[in-house]
């Protein structure tokens, strides 16, 4: 982890309605000539999500965003939504020098990637979309506050609490079931980076006004409906065994798996075993398994 770190920063891109925080993680060898990944987060995330899979590819230019709305570009005033979120990316590949990459989300992260895909097909090789962007199974007439309740359950109702300290906010992480048994540094970190404000009323950075309008987009907007219609890009579908609070069934039963697939032709899966929503991306098993789908896919990328 250490040494994924030495090769970190930050920069600011100008987007609509402000600056938008960008983790980097450069390459130990390449330099200029190393491939670029690009890495985008869940729903209440932020790039530091990422620091464990970053670890996996220390040739590769990790390029993570904190997305409209979280972590520290929670600021930026104006709409989100799938193509709104797609804009921004578009911004951080042009500031970082990118023209195309494998681009890689997780949750709400790979739904925006697929819209990303679509909109702009030419800055995307290939695609990644971890336990997200496909389709969830949902009872139909949903409004978006109850689909938010339904799938995100403690997630969102985190957002209306405060916490007295860094600490405080730790212990309320450690009894949360999916990290059990994978309570880490870069988790301590991650968590330390998700406050907002001053002690004693530190609050969770994703601002929930922008988390309920992604939602609706989700749920009403055509972006992400046109984007799966329209899957052009070789997509990989990795999902987790199991579910946010570490619990079967997970977000995509393997039952249902073979209907996903239907959907498109380019569209291809692996099941990581013994992982849930959050640890597919924020544990050592987790960040294995992604990482080595990744670099299998920048590897297919650059033999095309």
């Amino acid at each position: 982890m250490d040494r994924a770190m030495s090769r970190y920063r930050t920069l600011d891109v100008p987007v609509d309605g402000g600056d938008l925080r960008v983790g980097v993680w450069e390459p130990e060898e390449g330099g200029v000539d190393a491939p670029t990944v690009l890495l985008v987060h869940g729903v209440t995330a932020s790039h530091l999500s990422w620091p464990l899979v970053a670890e996996r590819l220390p040739d590769v230019r990790v390029v993570a965003p904190d997305l409209r709305g979280r972590g520290r570009s929670n600021r930026l005033t104006g709409p989100a939504g799938m193509a709104a979120h797609a804009r921004d990316l578009v911004a951080v590949l042009d500031a970082v020098g990118a023209d195309r990459v494998v681009v890689v989300g997780h949750s709400m992260g790979a739904f925006v990637s697929l819209v990303l895909g679509d909109l702009y097909p030419e800055r995307a090789s290939r695609i990644v979309l971890v336990d997200g962007g496909l389709p969830l199974a949902l009872p139909p007439g949903l409004a978006p506050e109850e689909v938010i309740r339904l799938v995100l359950g403690p997630a969102a109702e985190r957002l209306a609490m405060t916490f007295p300290s860094v600490e405080a906010y730790r212990d309320f992480w450690r009894a949360h079931p999916a990290f059990a048994r994978d309570w880490s540094p870069a988790l301590e970190d991650y968590l330390a980076y998700d406050l907002d404000g001053e002690a004693p009323a530190l609050r969770p950075s994703t601002s929930y006004a922008t988390l309920e309008e992604d939602s609706v987009d989700q749920l009403s907007g055509t972006a992400i409906a046109d984007a799966v219609a329209a899957m052009r890009h070789p997509t990989l579908f990795v999902t987790a065994e199991r579910g946010l609070l570490d619990q079967v069934p997970a977000l995509y039963p393997l039952a249902r798996i073979p209907e996903l697939l239907a959907a498109s032709p380019t569209l291809r899966h692996v099941a990581v075993a013994d992982v849930n929503h959050y640890t597919i991306t924020m544990s050592e098993r987790g960040a294995d398994a992604v990482g080595a789908a990744v670099r299998d896919e920048i590897a297919a990328a650059q033999a095309e």
